[in-house]
């Protein structure tokens, strides 16, 4: 009896201690270690970069099982902040993200998939402009562990294209070359 005890206290150990949980990550924007940068090209003649200032959001991450991660977060689009008052204006406008009636961007992952060691490809649906499109965003893992105040982070970093047309917004004013946005995603999590 005491064999059969003993094999079953085993056997719950090594079955119970090798299940992991993804842990739940809020990611931290007020602390401001997560961003969304964009870039669009200009007339085709350079690169015109900016960033949103608002987002929010949170992931699970499951080193072990990454099919059990996770992601969502919202990005206040009215936020976009391309260093110029009167730009930044009219990308609000009707005529770019019509922020006065949708106000967010958001994005729901529907799996993630190990592409290899510290890379991953998450699919999902993104909403802009009061349209939702699947997406795949490649993420990479920047890293992971204790910070200095006795909490736990973890960090991604992800790029995203889009075809502002696939959003309704039209581009054609603006010329081929600036069609598309590339989006920088940089995610750092709080562990709950």
């Amino acid at each position: 009896m005491k064999k059969t005890l003993l094999f079953t206290l085993l056997s719950t150990f090594i079955f119970t201690s090798n299940i992991t949980q993804a842990a739940e990550y809020i990611i931290d924007s007020k602390g401001a270690h997560a961003s969304v940068n964009f870039k669009i090209q200009h007339l085709g003649y350079s690169w015109l970069t900016g960033r949103f200032d608002k987002l929010e959001g949170i992931f699970n991450y499951d080193s072990q099982n990454i099919e059990k991660s996770s992601i969502e977060m919202k990005v206040d689009v009215s936020s976009i902040n391309s260093n110029h008052a009167e730009r930044d204006k009219h990308l609000r406008s009707e005529d770019f993200l019509n922020t006065d009636k949708f106000p967010e961007a958001t994005f729901k992952s529907t799996n993630v998939a190990k592409i290899e060691d510290g890379k991953f490809a998450v699919n999902g649906l993104f909403t802009l402009n009061g349209i939702s499109k699947e997406v795949n965003i490649i993420v990479e893992k920047i890293g992971e562990g204790k910070d200095p105040w006795g909490g736990e982070r973890a960090g991604f970093s992800g790029k995203l294209k889009i075809l502002l047309s696939d959003f309704g917004i039209d581009s054609s004013k603006l010329g081929d070359a600036s069609s598309f946005v590339e989006l920088d995603i940089h995610l750092e999590g709080i562990k709950k």
